[in-house]
């Protein structure tokens, strides 16, 4: 066999073995690549301090509950405004000047990010409801740029959000001493999936655990929304 006829004989195997590992690779890159599911978090699986003592034994299926609370335009927000949507939860009050102002911030740059987005809300629940009044409210969100069609500042009856925040978001810390000021309130955003689960915990006044739950925003879709 003469050497001309060896080396094309070569080219042509030179070419097939790099097609294959070029194939190979791109295998493995999807592989390690593809979106993982998101978890799903249950009051069994949070910080016990978050969680309301009679339901800290949960360990699935749990679900945000139903509500009713009354939003900056004065109209009234219920589970059926976030039918069907993906949406970042967290609590707060109009007056906080510690973690409060940074955590509106970001909320504010989710807001822009999903502007576009009819799947996505968000939706910010007044820990101190007696001072955080509807004009308080509209005040506020005027001041701090609310979407009111992606972003509703809620307040209502403090039970009702005290429930909420213990019982269903997984949220709040137990209360103080009994004044408006007793809801000790964290610096989590909660991602909910469309189905009413928890599926992350963020602290709102870290730009890092933002991008990531804008990530995590986008895996959920991946995935449906839930």
């Amino acid at each position: 066999m003469s050497l001309l006829t060896f080396f094309k004989g070569y080219k042509k195997f030179a070419a097939f073995f790099s097609v294959l590992c070029i194939i190979i690779i791109t295998i493995i890159y999807n592989v390690y690549n593809q979106k993982k599911p998101l978890p799903i978090w249950s009051p069994e699986n949070v910080n016990a301090e978050m969680v309301d003592e009679s339901i800290r034994h949960v360990a699935k299926y749990h679900t945000i509950a139903d509500f009713s609370l009354t939003n900056q335009n004065g109209k009234t927000i219920t589970q059926d405004d976030y039918k069907d949507k993906i949406y970042v939860a967290d609590f707060f009050f109009t007056t906080c000047q510690t973690i409060c102002p940074i955590m509106t911030d970001h909320m504010y740059q989710i807001q822009k990010e999903i502007i576009s987005d009819d799947d996505v809300m968000l939706l910010s629940h007044s820990v101190t409801p007696v001072k955080d009044s509807i004009p308080v409210l509209k005040a506020y969100a005027e001041k701090k740029g609310v979407i009111d069609r992606k972003w509703n500042l809620v307040t209502g009856e403090k039970k009702q959000i005290y429930k909420l925040a213990r019982k269903s978001y997984l949220a709040v810390k137990e209360d103080g001493n009994g004044d408006i000021y007793d809801m000790i309130h964290t610096e989590n955003f909660l991602l909910i999936d469309k189905k009413r689960q928890i599926r992350g915990f963020y602290d709102g006044t870290q730009s890092e655990d933002i991008e990531r739950l804008l990530e995590d925003i986008e895996t959920l879709k991946a995935f449906g929304g839930s």
